[in-house]
This record gives structure tokens, C-alpha cells and sequence, in this order.
């Protein structure tokens, strides 16, 4: 009898240690509520398509995911081409700017359902702030040079787009971007800024550092200025393109950690 109670006191005393190490890592592995939409903003020079990569791993993630067409006509018209889609999301989003974008983002980043902010090589102008002038403290990208401006539109020649702009693109998917690329209107980087929503909104930010489009110092200076959380990449201007899994794994953790 006594050896019987003794093994009962040994079974109740082992299967509490086991609820105890189960409810242990239950605890540390519950995982928290991460958002689940995701809005992307392409930059200039480019299209929707330029997510491509991006978007897979998101969905393949379980998240939302949308890519904004800018029209590059206007930074008014691309920042309402965003406020669109941000107006389908069913709750808190993550907004994400590639370039150019980036100042969309900053004026479009301070509707409500917007939970954080992703920069990718991107613009991050204050409020207001001559962009250029600021842009002119820094070395200039080569790909400024390639600029050709028509009909009161711009696009990059053929050689700035391939070498500057998606120097480590394969040459054939290049020259079908090159082919498909956004023609900004010709005053459209004179744009001003009235929201700088990084001022209010947590955000985070890739950095090219072989970029010959926007200069790399400059894109320091904007993550270190919004207080950023900052990953550097070697990868040319279109780092979505050429090392997706690095910015996928960024946005998704904006969506679990800006709530």
C-alpha cells in the first residue's frame, strides 16, 4: 500500500511538471497579433510589377498584400492613388515606399489605419523640407545624369536605367523593366510635402549601399533623422528586386512589431 501511494505521489508530481513546462512554453511561444495588410508604393522609374518578389513572400506569410499604380503625375495624384487603397484595408497596415515613394508615404502615413512605416532606398522629406536642396548636401548619384526629359516628362536613358538604376538585375529582366518604366512628370521631385507621418508613426528603413540612384550617405542621414530601424543592404537602387527575402523579412517585422 505504501509503495502504491508513493507512486501515485511520483505520477501527480510528474504530470504537474509537465503542465508547468507546457503552460512555460506555451507562454513564451503564444504568438502576438501581427498586423496583416501590407500597402506597397512604388517609386519612379518603375511600376507595381517591381514588387513582384516581395509580394510572394508576404502572401506566402499569410499577410494582405496590395501594390499601389502611382500615375507619377503629381505627388497630389500619387498620394490619392495610395489614400485609395489604404481606404480598401480592413485594419491596421503597414505602408511601405520604394524611392520616390517615400514621399508619398510621409504625406499618406498619417491616415489612421496606417501602423508603421517602411522605407526602402527611399525619400523621407519633413514636412515642407526643399527636398532637393537637401538631396544637394550629399554626392550625386551617377544615375542623374541619365535623366531625358520629353513633352514635359522624364524617364532614364537606357544606359542609366541598366547601369545605375538595376545594376544588379539580371541584363534581360533590366531591359524589360527599362522597357516598362514609370515616365515621371518633369516637375514631380519640385514637390513639397505638408505631413512628415515618420515624425509620428514607428519606422524602419533598407539601405542600398550600392546605390547609384539615390546616394547612400543621404539614405544614413534620413533613417538616422526618423530614428529608423535600419538594415543595410549591398544591393543596387532596386533592392526589392534583387534581395527580396531581406526586405520581406523587414516589413514583416513592422507588422509584428508597430501596433
Amino acid at each position: 500500500m505504501r509503495n502504491k501511494t508513493a507512486l501515485l505521489k511520483s505520477t501527480l508530481a510528474g504530470i504537474a511538471a509537465l503542465l508547468l513546462t507546457h503552460s512555460a512554453w506555451a507562454d513564451d511561444n503564444t504568438p502576438t497579433t501581427a498586423i496583416k495588410n501590407v500597402v506597397l508604393v512604388h517609386g519612379a522609374y518603375a511600376d507595381g510589377s517591381c514588387w513582384s518578389e516581395v509580394v510572394a513572400r508576404l502572401q506566402k506569410a499569410g499577410l494582405h498584400v496590395t501594390s499601389v499604380q502611382n500615375p507619377l503625375t503629381s505627388l497630389t495624384d500619387d498620394v490619392e492613388a495610395t489614400r485609395r487603397i489604404l481606404a480598401l484595408q480592413d485594419g491596421p497596415t503597414i505602408l511601405v515606399g520604394h524611392s520616390w515613394a517615400g514621399t508619398v508615404i510621409s504625406e499618406a502615413g498619417i491616415d489612421p489605419k496606417v501602423a508603421g512605416l517602411v522605407y526602402i532606398a527611399a525619400r523621407a522629406p519633413d514636412a515642407g523640407e526643399d527636398y532637393g536642396a537637401l538631396a544637394a548636401q550629399f554626392p550625386t548619384p551617377p544615375a542623374s545624369a541619365g535623366l531625358v526629359k520629353s513633352g514635359g516628362f522624364a524617364q532614364l536613358s537606357e544606359e542609366a536605367f541598366l547601369r545605375d538604376f538595376a545594376g544588379d538585375i539580371e541584363p534581360l529582366k533590366a531591359k524589360v523593366m527599362y522597357a516598362e518604366q514609370g515616365r515621371i512628370s518633369a516637375t514631380l521631385f519640385a514637390a513639397r510635402t505638408t505631413q512628415a507621418a515618420w515624425r509620428t508613426k514607428p519606422s524602419w528603413y533598407a539601405i542600398s549601399t550600392n546605390d547609384r540612384t539615390t546616394s547612400p550617405q543621404l539614405e544614413h542621414f534620413l533613417a538616422q533623422r526618423m530614428h529608423a530601424k535600419t538594415i543595410e543592404v549591398a544591393s543596387s537602387h532596386l533592392s526589392m528586386l534583387s534581395h527580396p527575402d531581406e526586405i520581406a523579412n523587414l516589413i514583416l517585422e513592422a507588422t509584428a512589431q508597430a501596433h
